[in-house]
């Protein structure tokens, strides 16, 4: 704290001291035998100015240090301080409440954290448990394949589908956080992440009749196969959804000099312009997530967005709309010991 505002705020003992200067004048001019001249009350008024400056003063440079203590300096994490430089009973009584504080902070946090862990732990064994009875439905739907209409067959498969995209989408969330205990670098084929991906949508391209061709040579990244297919369906199940029958999806693999791209473009509706810079925020859907017909849950591309950033890939999008939309993820060029090639 400056001298300045410790002056500030010490406004009721200069009140005090006004009403202690009056007073004393007052006394002396009731005296009998004493004569109050201007002299002696200037006299008397100095005395007392300097008398309240040393105790002001030193009052101040006692308290400089607990208050230096108090205050916030930026990179401090104020709640995993604890204050012991207490000395007045005044001092010893802030710094207690202030500790008090402290511990019930982090006995809450660590609570919230075990809670937290206990919440993932759970999600993952559900996760883990659910896809038992979702491999047997799928089994059993194929089991009558024959027994039902095409069509009907189609609209079951495609459910039980999404359930499991929904389902690997609670699994990802939950990972989230734990990201590095659960990846593997190392040199792959980008056809080789991606054709199992186009193959698992396929009864939507051909519900939909899109069509959809796969151009440039095959590229050599290095990254998570499993993350990056995770990332890569995300965005086509995106164009899948948004692409009106009929339409097409293109995806371009190309080399450039920073390192590889992959480029998904659909013929699709279009993301509006004022929807674009907020795509990527979590649980926003937009304007086209809210129709009905989509089903949009605003989880999709907060993922692939995340996930992309925790490999070093770069995920950005272009869209017009009416026109389509351009998903782009970039690899850049890099060695095992992170060297530019």
């Amino acid at each position: 704290m400056s001298i300045w505002k410790y002056l500030k705020d010490q406004w009721w003992v200069f009140i005090g001291w006004f009403l202690f200067v009056g007073l004393t004048m007052f006394i002396i001019w009731l005296s009998p035998g004493v004569h109050l001249s201007v002299g002696t009350f200037w006299y008397l008024i100095l005395i007392q100015s300097v008398v309240l400056g040393i105790i002001l003063a030193v009052h101040y440079l006692s308290k400089r240090r607990w208050w230096q203590e108090l205050s916030f300096h930026e990179g401090d994490s104020v709640l995993q301080k604890y204050l012991s430089t207490a000395r007045s009973e005044e001092e010893r009584l802030e710094q207690e409440f202030i500790n008090q504080v402290i511990r019930e902070h982090q006995e809450n946090m660590q609570q919230m954290v075990t809670n937290q862990d206990e919440q993932k732990d759970y999600i993952d064994s559900w996760v883990h448990e659910i896809k038992v009875p979702l491999a047997a439905s799928q089994l059993l739907l194929r089991s009558i394949e024959f027994d039902i209409e095409d069509n009907k067959y189609m609209a079951l498969e495609n459910e039980l589908h999404r359930i499991d995209e929904y389902v690997d989408q609670v699994l990802y969330v939950a990972r989230l956080d734990s990201f590095t205990k659960d990846y593997l670098i190392q040199e792959t084929s980008l056809k080789q992440i991606i054709q199992p991906v186009l193959r698992s949508q396929a009864n939507y391209f051909i519900q939909k009749n899109i069509r959809f061709t796969v151009e440039g040579d095959d590229q050599q990244v290095l990254t998570d196969s499993k993350w990056i297919g995770f990332i890569f369906r995300q965005l086509l199940s995106n164009a899948i959804k948004y692409t009106p029958e009929n339409g097409t999806i293109t995806i371009v693999l190309h080399k450039k000099r920073e390192g590889v791209q992959l480029e998904m473009t659909d013929s699709g509706i279009g993301i509006p312009e004022e929807d674009m810079r907020r795509i990527f925020d979590k649980g926003f859907t937009g304007q086209n997530g809210r129709n009905a017909q989509t089903h949009s849950t605003g989880l999709g591309l907060y993922l692939a967005k995340n996930l992309a950033k925790q490999l070093g890939v770069t995920l950005t999008a272009e869209s017009v709309v009416g026109t389509g939309t351009k998903m782009m993820l970039f690899f850049p060029m890099l060695s095992y010991y992170e060297e530019e090639r």
